[in-house]
């Protein structure tokens, strides 16, 4: 640390502030993209985001000012600084309407609010960024540059101070109407850091500016400590925040937050800190501050992903805490499950042991699915084509008593727990404790008759138990996985609402119809995109519509095949009267649907089947969806009207 001690003071504050807030720009940059992927259609994280890119654009200008001595540079920038500036007030207007909609109180007025805001921080861009109305000029106080006042900038004050305290204010009130405890203390958090943005943005040196009889010392050490204090509210309020419109457990929210600190920005961090470091560090250790460097950042990004695997059970125990337990047992599970890939590769080694065993080069495993065989795994040279030939009549093993023939002349023979058949020898493999055949094990026989060793019968019988085993967990898993996509809409559901009800109270547990939630077009836009199958239909929000309830029973209790049905009863709802025509314009909408989700054509045929560009295909295809979602709405009224539902589905 030799180094340190040659740098001025004020100079080591200038670098602490520049590490500073480069890490106030990577936590806004990285949060940004964190909303945009988990939590964009939530209007409370899509303001918050905004909110983040003002800050960010607005740090991101500091940074680029540091250590610029050309005053007409300076302005450049400091004008560009502008666009996170001026856009702060109306951004919190939104962000705080956003949370009092959040509770169930909407206003016409803060909304028309909020547009008007926006379209004077438009107006105050433009004034300052090509003009010297709000700002003009352009000094170097101490090593800070910054604009002078214009004649408009006591308005922007105003403003800008006016519109925060209106959006405090709606914080407040947002806070007062929260019902649990839960609810109350993440609106306390937003509450005592929502100032954060405004307090890192505001150019406070054009309001008062820098008196020259003040040391420079002392503006460094209030712009090191008010950036990290920007950064440590900036981290409570998005905490926060991310939990808006969650539809996961609050567990998972807190989870894949931390996971994607500690790997993202906490991580970039410490690498801008290493690398700022080492570029003061010529000489150190005999190296210069290149190589320095780049052993500093190779060394961290190992080292850090090292740290993050070993800290995660404690991790994981301080997030679960209570559900530490239950949520330890659900991992073990998720790292045992047995898959079609875990199946077949573990079969294929029960094959390679048996060949080894007894000598032979071929063996297979036939699995009974629904009363039919089919080959799961095949060792050695027995081509696919011949299990049509093989399977027919070697998958009957356990109804065998006596000997039979098939109509070919082929014989099937029991010689004790073994058949052979047309040169295999075959073994059936049972549930425990049943007689029910799961499937079959076969060799190739080495002799007519099975000679088996003492040796080689205790190994074929174990192996054969392992291959039962695996089959019989394989089915159990399948028929859970079948049973949870029947209840994943319901848990669904019961997330939506406990993450509403937390805000919005009695309302969350009447909640509204599902047709008349905001994000129904895109269920069914999602809907018909997975139509032939996919987690946006097997999952989807619209399994809870009663017309879809009714129908189930029609498809042998399959919802997934009920809403299938209900969707192509909306589509075909779209069809008009007489003969279909491809490029007749009132058929256009319904041949897109039926082309595209009905067939599941590709796009650039349907283009040409229906003589149009793709651009134009896209965009009536967005009309023909919504006019399947209104028809899809109309036919959920007409249920509840006619007494059919089952009881009214909200979210």
């Amino acid at each position: 640390m030799g180094f340190l001690s040659a740098l001025e003071l004020q100079a080591f504050l200038e670098l602490v502030n520049v590490v500073l807030a480069s890490c106030v720009v990577i936590f806004s940059c990285a949060l940004v993209l964190y909303i945009l992927v988990y939590s964009f259609r939530n209007h409370v994280a899509r303001s918050f985001s905004g909110l983040l890119g003002c800050v960010m654009l607005t740090y991101f200008a500091d940074l680029a000012l540091f250590g610029v001595q050309d005053v007409k540079v300076a302005e450049s920038w400091l004008r560009f600084q502008w666009v996170g500036i001026a856009f702060i007030p109306a951004v919190y207007l939104d962000f705080s309407n956003a949370l009092l909609i959040t509770t169930g109180a909407r206003s016409r007025l803060r909304d028309v609010s909020v547009l008007v805001s926006y379209v004077i921080s438009a107006f105050l861009l433009l004034g300052a960024a090509f003009g010297d109305f709000v700002v003009y000029g352009g000094v170097l106080t101490h090593g800070a540059p910054h604009l002078l006042p214009g004649r408009l900038f006591p308005f922007f004050v105003l403003y800008f101070f006016a519109a925060a305290g209106w959006g405090g204010a709606n914080v407040l009130w947002a806070r007062q109407r929260c019902l649990t405890s839960t609810s109350r203390r993440r609106m306390a958090y937003l509450t005592v850091t929502f100032a954060a943005p405004a307090a890192g943005v505001f150019p406070y040196l054009l309001l008062a500016g820098w008196p020259s009889y003040a040391p420079s010392l002392a503006l460094w050490s209030l712009l090191v400590l008010g950036n990290v204090a920007v950064g440590l509210m900036l981290l409570i309020l998005a905490y926060s925040v991310t939990f808006f419109g969650a539809l996961t457990p609050d567990r998972v929210v807190k989870r894949r937050l931390a996971r994607f600190l500690l790997r993202g920005p906490f991580l970039a961090m410490l690498l801008v800190v290493v690398v700022v470091g080492m570029s003061q560090a010529s000489g150190w250790l005999g190296l210069p501050n290149n190589r320095l460097m780049l052993f500093g950042v190779v060394g961290l990004v190992l080292l850090m992903q090292f740290a993050i695997e070993l800290t995660k059970p404690l991790l994981d125990r301080a997030l679960y805490r209570q559900d530490h337990a239950e949520i330890a047992w659900l991992q073990q599970l998720n790292n045992r499950l047995l898959t079609t890939t875990d199946l077949h590769q573990f079969l294929e080694n029960v094959l390679t042991a048996l060949c080894d065993l007894l000598r032979v080069e071929t063996a297979f495993v036939a699995v009974i699915d629904d009363g039919k065989p089919h080959l799961e795994v095949v060792c050695g040279p027995l081509e696919p084509e011949a299990a049509d030939q093989l399977l027919p009549e070697a998958w009957r093993v356990s109804n065998v008593a006596k000997d039979v023939s098939s109509p070919d002349g082929r014989r099937l023979e029991r010689h004790g727990g073994l058949f052979v058949w047309d040169g295999y020898w075959l073994a059936p493999l049972r549930t425990k404790g049943q007689e029910e055949v799961i499937g079959v094990v076969g060799v190739a026989a080495r002799v007519p008759e099975p000679d088996l060793t003492l040796e080689e019968a205790a190994g074929l019988e174990t192996l054969i138990a392992q291959s039962a085993a695996a089959l019989e967990d394989r089915q159990l898993q399948q028929g859970i996985f079948g049973a949870l996509e029947q209840i994943i809409p319901e848990i669904e559901d019961i997330q939506r609402r406990r993450g509403v009800v937390h805000y919005v109270g009695e309302q969350a547990l009447a909640g509204f119809d599902v047709v008349e939630a905001p994000d129904f077009r895109q269920w069914v836009r999602d809907a018909l995109h997975h139509y032939w199958g996919g987690p946006k239909l097997t999952t989807s929000p619209l399994l809870a519509l009663n017309v879809v309830a009714r129908t189930v029973g029609e498809h042998e209790g399959n919802v997934v095949k009920g809403l299938r049905a209900v969707l192509e009863q909306a589509i075909e709802r779209q069809r008009p009267d007489g003969k279909q025509q491809m490029t007749a314009p009132e058929w256009i909408l319904y041949n897109i649907l039926d082309l595209k989700f009905l067939q599941g054509r590709r796009v650039r045929e349907i283009a040409r089947r229906l003589a149009m560009s793709e651009s134009d295909l896209y965009r009536k295809q967005r009309i023909a969806i919504e006019a399947v979602a209104r028809t899809l709405a109309e036919m959920e009224r007409e249920e509840l009207m006619n007494g059919h539902g089952v009881g009214v589905r909200r979210v």
